[in-house]
């Protein structure tokens, strides 16, 4: 008797694998589309908002017109996405198929085999671990990453109405701060958050604690909370780089010593304006730039998606909130959207899935486990978003919408004049600038735009955006960042290290 019923159980527990199976499968379409299409409604009622104002003054014609330019982007990225997740399932298919169909035909020439319902079983076990156990294990991570300087009284340094100057300690006991060298200010992103630049610090992924482990005073500019300081909600270009010589003026005083301005992507294009506007003179001597967008014309990812809008939707209204006091800030969440959506054959939600269920799938019977960077990684893009002053927006906006001039100036003012990059020259501010040979954010040609106007020296390094932040901030990594590395490239920390004649090398 129990010879004949083991077929039956086999093929019960199967079964019961399967739709345990379709159910998380289920879920994790759900989850992955809701993430998608949250901002997509945020967009549509902006949308709705800055149109129902338009609508009255445009003609129908030129409403018409518009409108099918836009049906036409549309139809382009519905294409996109398509091919994209066709050629992830098919990715997929190839991975699974074979087993599938050896596990289906099992039990039609060996009755008594368990192939398919530990075929089943193993998926089930999949689906659940990407939908239940992936989502955990991004939350939980919350304790080890990012910079925590709730833990830290004593890193508070200085304040403006808009800004928090934080000291980065060193996560190594045995290393000591040396009050005498030259200090860093490291001006990190505005759309991104801060904590990227504090990855997993435990791990020695940490690109502020590069420097301060080898004892660099190392200083952060931290934005304060947008949605509670109406100041930051309204700032201007011009009081950030007030804020940014009053920060640089302590730290001058405190060293005796020249400060070196180091900002990451958006960062650096601030960064570099502050220099450019003469706020920063006899305070800064160098800077360092890292993925920075500096011509975002010449991107043939976000600003080509930019420039293919019609004329009437390439607006920064259509990307404008009005906060509950009236202030206008640009939507940081949409703006991420907007990322994603650029490059939709890649980033959108059934390909995103499919891509984390393959990532987790493992090899035999060993499934991967979720280590700390894939947590981390995910948990800064869940959780790091955050709305922009449009005076800092209009700045990146304006970096994608207009190239630099043949003579060298940007498309920024500050203090009533314009900016031109060959003023770093002529400031004598010794420049590096870094970018990633595979950043598909800030590409290659938008990072050396300056290049074409003074000499700056450049370090290359490997993988994408946030690569250097992550991958290279380790000091056993190919291209630790206080070390020379392939055609004898400085890292940041090398670079600023050698600035210091003080410094024993």
């Amino acid at each position: 008797m129990t010879s004949l019923l083991s077929p039956l159980d086999t093929w019960y527990k199967a079964w019961t694998a399967q739709v345990l199976a379709a159910s998380y499968f289920t879920e994790g379409l759900q989850s992955y589309g809701d993430e998608f299409v949250r901002p997509l409604i945020a967009a549509s009622q902006l949308f709705a908002q800055v149109e129902a104002e338009r609508l009255l003054w445009r003609t129908p014609q030129e409403t018409c017109d518009s409108y099918l330019k836009l049906l036409n982007l549309n139809l382009d990225l519905m294409t996109r996405y398509t091919q994209g997740t066709l050629a992830t399932l098919d990715q997929f298919n190839r991975q699974k198929l074979d087993d599938f169909f050896a596990a289906c035909l099992a039990p039609l020439f060996d009755p008594g085999s368990e192939k398919l319902e530990h075929f089943l079983t193993e998926h089930k076990e999949l689906l659940k671990r990407v939908v239940e156990q992936y989502p955990k294990s991004i939350k939980a991570i919350e304790p080890e990453y990012g910079f925590h300087f709730e833990r830290q009284p004593d890193s508070l340094i200085a304040e403006t109405d808009r800004f928090i100057l934080r000291k980065v300690h060193p996560t190594d006991d045995k290393v000591k701060t040396d009050e005498g060298m030259k200090p860093v200010l490291i001006v990190p992103p505005f759309v991104l958050g801060a904590n990227i630049l504090s990855f997993l610090p435990g791990e020695k992924k940490s690109y502020a604690h590069a420097f301060a482990n080898r004892s660099i005073p190392t200083y952060i500019r931290i934005m304060k909370d947008i949605q509670e300081t109406p100041a930051v909600q309204t700032m201007s270009l011009e009081e950030d780089a007030r804020d940014t010589k009053h920060f640089c003026k302590i730290l001058n005083d405190r060293h005796q010593k020249p400060v070196t301005i180091n900002g990451y992507c958006q960062g650096g294009l601030s960064a570099v304006c502050n220099i450019l506007s003469g706020a920063l003179d006899g305070l800064v001597d160098a800077l360092i730039t890292c993925v920075a967008p500096m011509d975002g014309t010449r991107s043939e990812g976000l600003g080509k998606f930019l420039n293919d809008l019609p004329h009437d939707f390439n607006d920064l209204a259509y990307g404008t909130k009005t906060l509950n006091n009236g202030n206008r800030v640009a939507d940081g969440q949409l703006m991420g959207w907007i990322y994603k959506l650029k490059s939709i054959e890649n980033s959108g939600p059934m390909i995103a899935f499919f891509r984390d269920i393959m990532m987790l799938s493992g090899k035999g019977d060993k499934p991967v486990t979720i280590n700390k960077t894939v947590a981390a990684i995910n948990y800064w893009l869940q959780n790091e978003r955050s709305d922009l002053p449009m005076a800092v927006t209009k700045m990146s906006f304006a970096s994608y919408s207009t190239p630099v001039t043949k003579d060298g100036t940007l498309p920024i003012e500050m203090f009533g004049k314009p900016l031109n990059f060959k003023g770093i020259a002529e400031k004598n501010i010794t420049w590096l600038l870094c970018y990633g040979e595979r950043d598909d954010l800030v590409e290659k040609e938008v990072a050396l735009a300056p290049l074409d106007y003074i000499d700056v020296e450049v370090t290359p390094f490997p993988k994408g955006h946030v690569a250097i932040a992550t991958s290279w901030s380790h000091p056993e990594s190919d291209c630790a960042l206080d070390t020379v590395f392939g055609e004898n490239y400085r890292g940041p920390v090398r670079f600023h290290l050698d600035l210091d004649g003080s410094v024993q090398k």
